[in-house]
């Protein structure tokens, strides 16, 4: 709760720094929360497709696989559409790049851990690992790529 003097507002604002959060605001809800949404349900996705058996224990009653993809895209777009090098694209085509760059990670990150199920020992903890590690080199050689794309403009 807030003081009277506002050093309650310091505080929450000190804490959300050590915790590498930032202010709630339209801008970091696009350029970060939504985002870092994307890239937890991107990982979870990663453990649902490869492992399915821990996600039932986890969700019984409930296939969570629409609710992971959309999670993911929705992230991924806005990672995509609040990038540097595509500011300057009218807004539909930005949209357009957003939605077709969310599509081609979430959907060939699932054909990638479908292959790669079907090669690696049918063991689950295998396969966990196996799914979350190329997830993450996924996400990191990506957001990589767009951080170097947009280098190159801001040199211009």
């Amino acid at each position: 709760m807030a003081r009277a003097d506002g050093s309650g507002d310091a505080d929450c604002s000190s804490i959300m720094k050590k915790l590498g959060l930032q202010p709630i605001t339209r801008c970091s809800l696009a350029k970060f929360y939504v985002p870092a949404f994307g890239t937890a349900s991107y990982t979870a996705m990663s453990m649902n497709v490869m492992n399915p058996s821990l996600v039932v224990k986890v969700f019984p009653k409930r296939d969570i696989t629409n609710v992971l993809l959309v999670g993911t895209l929705v992230g991924t777009g806005s990672y995509i559409y609040t990038r540097e090098h595509v500011k300057s694209a009218p807004q539909s085509i930005r949209i357009l790049y957003s939605v077709t760059g969310a599509v081609l990670l979430s959907l060939g990150s699932v054909l990638m851990w479908a292959v790669i199920r079907s090669v690696v020992p049918p063991s689950p903890t295998i396969c966990t690992i196996a799914g979350i590690g190329t997830g993450v080199a996924l996400l990191k050689i990506g957001s990589s790529y767009l951080e170097f794309v947009d280098k190159q403009i801001a040199k211009k």
